[in-house]
């Protein structure tokens, strides 16, 4: 039998010789298994499928999702609210409980996705080689020892130790991050050469490119190298974003405080000699009040304000809070190819008749300028480049795309823009073509002509000429150099063309940064965002496009366990990490990661689903906008917050200062409930549409261990809430004393308190500024007005009347209201003032 699961992990198959492999994996490299044999494995080892992750049950996860402070506290709150007779309020606190469940479990399936769409990958047919018979099977039914054929197009169904190779390139950027299509080579290699420089291994899930070849099945299922990124992924925890660990930290808070007052409430009215259900309907009402009903709602509004937001920004959110993690990164981990990079190899230099030629234009599309412009070398030089050449170009429905190697597609596109076309390349007769040991390819044509393109040095040493500083110069900024020639008459092999070889340019490529890009990412290290490029290309690449973009830190040729340990020892220093990424590879890292952003056009599936975030445009500079809106939404975040609790603790105040003064209840709790439910959503929520104030991408991020509120915002808290029941409190004593009833009074208070929590709004659209800096919000204008009609019809419908306790009342009480509504106002801003004075 073949070799264990085991026994496999201690063989490096890439450092044994062919015949070594073969007799390991019982097989023959011509013949394949036999039928007979090919049945005893498939019985023994199974199917060639990623295995289904078992997770928990439907009913399970649902019930997971109630298992949160807040989520306790909404719960007391509806419970409470019912106990006091008011089912449509309760009904109100139990549904944002169920949609804030019901989000939560919906967003729970995603990594089950993510693995769903490895499994995917590998499904395919291949050709595989049994009792000598080549036959298409479907790659499930491959086993260790299965001789596999492959060919141009081809997807790889297993893990193959290479026997043959002719001219073989792959495709493996989606495992490895490698930019380009990798030459293989059956030669063997040093045990402990990394999985992007194993040039004899084939990778399920790669793709052939070019060429042909002959490989023996060394691995299946969960034991190949895709196999192995499955269960990293399956593995990986996912993180609680920064919000939703201050939000826990919060409601732990407000729980205990809650509790606190209630049973202090009790213990003093019981003391003063009032009967216990009395002090425990007060104590109601102080918790009732306490609690910020419109919290969770706030929360959800808000997140999916800054989705659509970013979605106008090319950002696509998957889960909510990532929209606020967005704004509270600290690094951003990078991949190089397609993010920072365009992914389309591209000809930006002409050498030709001894001038340089630099070639505008970005990627597969067929436009841009020479400059100086083209002339007959450049012609010549490119067309040889054509002709030689198995690559071409198509126009798709998103654009341009290369069908064979990016390489030589990028050729075809410098072509095309220098004004040539198909009809002027001859005919090709015969073709010699490229090898990892020839190092470069010929074809010859009708005209007689055989035209030569490759690796500069083999090309002008069939040329006979010497060493290129210019080849030099280029290769040094990193870019891809080829020579190009042509040999009239020559005959086609090596022999033939040595010596005889025209030189007619070189031309060097690379897959160039986003100049968009660029400015995104100096943005970002603006606002104090760390960025650091990790990649699996060759690190001579990865350092080039780093030094365009400024980027000091750079690890390349990284493995996948190597990029979620990186994320994970980010984490371990206190950072919040966004990672970018678009392969299979870079799955785990995403799913580990406080923020995943894949690419939507180039990346994967699995990449995607993994992900928070996928960008539409695989474009940095969609990161630095959705960070930019992601600080927006934290920032209105804040505001909301530092809104509604002056109110919540103001309420219980209001409770506590009467029964600790042995008074009237200011406010009944059904009025409590009547504020609470109506400002929240009224007045609230409109914060949620404030804009972005300007300078959000100028300040440094906010440290992960910084608490949602700082000392300088609970100070601001408490002085509105003494605001807040300094009024209410002092219009009710005052309507007493002016020989009121209690349901005026009471009714004064309400209105009192409503009108300060407007005003408050209005302060609340900037924390620190005298005058907001932001844009208009014709929401907090429309909320203001349905705030200001459901006051008046509180105060005026006699049936209000009856069921909210309150009384009609003349002009000079709501003299009282404004005049007491300005002065809150007032104070808050002389507040600010003093504030931003003293820290000047």
């Amino acid at each position: 039998m073949p070799l264990t699961t085991a026994e496999r992990e201690e063989v490096a198959h890439h450092g044994l010789p062919v015949p070594e492999v073969v007799v390991l994996a019982e097989t023959d490299q011509d013949t394949g298994l036999s039928s007979a044999q090919w049945r005893r494995r498939f019985a023994d080892v199974g199917p060639n499928e990623l295995p289904a992750r078992r997770g928990r049950s439907w009913v399970v996860r649902l019930l997971l999702q109630l298992h949160h402070p807040l989520i306790y506290v909404l719960l007391v709150s509806a419970t409470v609210t019912a106990a006091l007779g008011e089912v449509v309020d309760a009904s109100v606190v139990f549904g944002v409980v169920v949609v804030n469940a019901v989000i939560g479990f919906v967003q729970e399936a995603r990594a089950e996705r993510a693995l769903d769409a490895l499994v995917a990958m590998v499904r395919t047919e291949v050709t595989v080689v049994r009792d000598g018979i080549a036959a298409r099977v479907p790659s499930s039914e491959l086993v260790p020892g299965d001789v596999v054929l492959l060919d141009a197009g081809d997807q790889v169904g297993a893990d193959l130790r290479l026997v043959v190779a002719r001219e073989l390139r792959v495709d493996e950027s989606a495992l490895t991050g490698e930019s380009v299509p990798v030459a293989k080579n059956p030669v063997v290699l040093p045990p402990d050469t990394a999985l992007a420089d194993r040039t004899n291994m084939a990778y399920s899930g790669t793709l052939v490119t070019s060429g042909g070849g002959r490989g023996v099945v060394v691995a299946t299922a969960a034991e190949t190298e895709i196999g192995r990124v499955h269960r990293l992924v399956g593995s990986t925890a996912g993180v609680q974003t920064p919000l939703t660990r201050k939000l826990a930290r919060f409601s732990q808070v407000l729980t205990f405080v809650i509790l606190g007052l209630a049973a202090f409430s009790v213990v003093v009215g019981v003391l003063r000699g009032e009967p216990l259900p009395e002090m425990v309907t007060a104590a109601v009402a102080l918790a009732v009040g306490a609690i910020p009903e419109g919290l969770p709602a706030a929360v959800t509004v808000t997140l999916a304000i800054g989705v659509a937001r970013m979605a106008r920004r090319n950002a696509i959110i998957r889960r909510l809070p990532a929209v606020e993690t967005l704004g509270s990164t600290t690094v951003i981990c990078t991949d190089k190819t397609g993010t920072l990079t365009a992914n389309a190899m591209t000809v930006n230099v002409v050498l030709a008749g001894g001038v340089r030629h630099d070639v505008s234009g970005i990627g597969y599309r067929p436009e841009g300028e020479f400059a100086p412009g083209v002339t007959p070398a450049v012609r010549s030089c490119l067309l040889a480049a054509w002709a030689c050449n198995d690559a071409r170009i198509v126009e798709e429905e998103n654009g341009w795309a290369p069908v064979g190697d990016p390489t030589e597609a990028a050729l075809v596109v410098a072509a095309r823009k220098a004004g040539l076309d198909a009809s002027e390349v001859p005919a090709r007769v015969d073709a010699l073509p490229f090898s990892s040991d020839r190092m470069f390819m010929a074809t010859k044509h009708v005209n007689d002509v055989v035209y030569v393109k490759g690796a500069a040095e083999r090309v002008l040493e069939l040329a006979g000429l010497g060493h290129s500083e210019e080849a030099d110069r280029l290769a040094a900024a990193g870019l891809r150099v080829l020579a190009v020639g042509r040999a009239p008459g020559a005959e086609l092999s090596e022999d033939g063309l040595r010596g005889n070889v025209e030189l007619l340019g070189l031309v060097a490529m690379h897959d160039p940064a986003r100049p968009e890009a660029i400015e995104a990412v100096r943005a970002c290290q603006a606002a104090g965002i760390e960025v650091k490029m990790i990649t699996g290309d060759h690190p001579a690449t990865a350092r080039a496009i780093a030094a365009e973009f400024g980027i000091e830190d750079v690890r390349a040729r990284v493995a996948p366990e190597e990029k979620l340990r990186l994320v994970e020892q980010f984490q371990a220093d206190g950072q919040v990490v966004a990672m970018t990424g678009d392969g299979v590879n870079d799955a785990p890292a995403l799913r580990r990661a406080d923020i995943g952003v894949a690419m939507g056009r180039g990346g994967t599936e699995v990449a995607k689903q993994a992900a928070d975030m996928v960008l539409t445009d695989d474009n940095f500079s969609s990161i630095r906008a959705a960070v930019e809106e992601g600080r927006a939404v934290f920032d209105n975040l804040r505001k909301f917050i530092i809104w509604t609790l002056p109110t919540n603790m103001a309420e219980g105040l209001v409770i506590l200062t009467a029964i600790l003064l042995g008074a009237a209840l200011p406010i009944l709790p059904v009025q409590i409930l009547w504020i609470n439910m109506t400002t929240a959503v009224a007045l609230g929520l409109t914060l949620a549409f404030e804009p972005r104030e300007p300078g959000v991408m100028s300040r440094p991020p906010l440290p992960p261990s910084l608490p949602l509120l700082t000392r300088s915002l609970v100070g601001r808290i408490v002085f509105v809430s003494a605001i807040l029941l300094a009024c209410s409190f002092g219009a009710f004593r005052w309507q007493l004393s002016s020989g009121a009833s209690l349901e005026v009074a009471r009714t004064v208070a309400v209105n009192v308190f409503v009108g300060a929590q407007i005003a408050y709004l209005v302060n609340c659209r900037s924390l620190d500024q005298i005058r907001p800096r932001t844009g208009p919000n014709r929401w907090l204008l429309v909320g203001v007005a349905l705030t200001i009609g459901l006051q008046l019809l509180l105060t005026y419908l006699p049936f209000m009347n009856e069921l909210f306790h309150t009384a009609p009342l003349g002009w000079q009480p709501w003299l009282v209201v404004f005049m007491m509504s300005v002065m809150a106002y007032a104070v808050v801003e002389l507040d600010k003032w003093r504030r931003r004075r003293w820290r000047g």
